[in-house]
């Protein structure tokens, strides 16, 4: 198996004014090269967290204690922040959840797709400007010759976001990590973008990190689902197995809230909201909000992930009696 990107036993905290605090807790995960993968769970779960950790833009107040982050077999926590900011925009790109974050209202499309590929490559402006050109047509941005001269403000919503696309294939990126990319989009342009990330994953064999919260979108599209609670990973597995046998008590009441066609069947909730890093809890953080009967050590013992034979792995002290 070819793996592009390997986080392994990281720890992320937070410093405070009295105390430190953990945010992501031993973090093991693999994405292999050429397949989407899914980072789903609730806001505050980590999931953005881990990602920006992997692009080293982190807050002044974190600071990682523990780990490794191999990309291409090289560990980027021993990276520089010269060689980072060389990384970063050119082999792995961010989507992020509002693209107006990642374009200069000051400026034209046309010009900040030829700035940022001339920052990565080795070329001259007529040269950088037919690129640009060569990627709003592969995001399929309409009448290129017109829009290149068009400020951000004057594009839509998913039109912006094909625009960031667009800047992540200029400087030909191999890791796509897409932070809720959909954020705000109606469910046609949703379809649009994911679609359109499909194509690239296909075309140029990239590497696509989808950070999500919705499992129904997700289900169409990835290879692969983490699922994150409380800055742990809690389960693990193929996009088969995940839908068709999900282990986690968490993972089955994030699928038995997602809503259905069928008016008989009344919409689940899951009680109460994810703990912040702040708050202590002992044993399974995912314990108090838990529906399934609950033992005494569930309260006292911290599950360990743990991997079945099929490489479906979860983190439930419970796990084997969930059906």
């Amino acid at each position: 198996m070819d793996n592009i990107l390997e986080i392994k036993n990281l720890d992320l905290f937070f410093k405070g004014e009295e105390e430190d605090f953990q945010a992501l807790h031993g973090i093991n995960l693999s994405f292999e090269r050429g397949k989407l993968h899914s980072i789903v769970g609730e806001s505050g779960c980590g999931k953005t967290m881990t990602a920006m950790t992997v692009m080293r833009l982190l807050p002044k107040t974190a600071y990682i204690k523990n780990g490794e982050i191999f990309f291409n077999g090289e560990n980027l926590l021993a990276y520089k922040e010269k060689q980072m900011r060389e990384l970063r925009g050119n082999k792995i790109a961010l989507i992020p959840q509002d693209p107006m974050t990642s374009l200069n209202p000051l400026y034209t499309v046309g010009n900040q797709l030829v700035e940022s590929i001339k920052a990565h490559s080795k070329v001259s402006t007529r040269q950088a400007m037919r690129k640009a050109r060569e990627v709003l047509d592969l995001v399929k941005i309409p009448d290129i010759e017109n829009k290149f001269n068009f400020y951000p403000h004057e594009f839509s919503g998913g039109m912006k976001q094909r625009i960031i696309i667009a800047m992540a294939l200029a400087c030909n990126a191999e890791l796509i990590i897409a932070d809720e990319p959909t954020t705000a989009l109606d469910v046609t342009i949703q379809k649009q973008i994911m679609d359109l990330l499909m194509e690239i994953k296909h075309e140029f064999n990239s590497t696509i990190l989808l950070i999500s919260h919705d499992l129904a979108l997700v289900s169409n599209y990835t290879d692969t689902v983490t699922v994150m609670y409380s800055g742990y990973v809690v389960e693990q597995a193929s996009a088969n197995d995940f839908f068709r046998n999900p282990k986690h008590p968490y993972s089955k009441a994030l699928l038995n809230s997602l809503p259905t066609t069928n008016p008989a069947l009344k919409l689940k909730t899951i009680t109460g909201a994810p703990p912040s890093i702040q708050e202590k809890i002992n044993g399974c953080k995912f314990h108090p909000r838990c529906d399934f009967f609950k033992i005494g050590l569930c309260d006292t013992k911290t599950p360990v992930l743990t991997d079945d034979k099929f490489g479906h792995k979860n983190a439930c002290l419970r796990a084997g009696e969930i059906g």
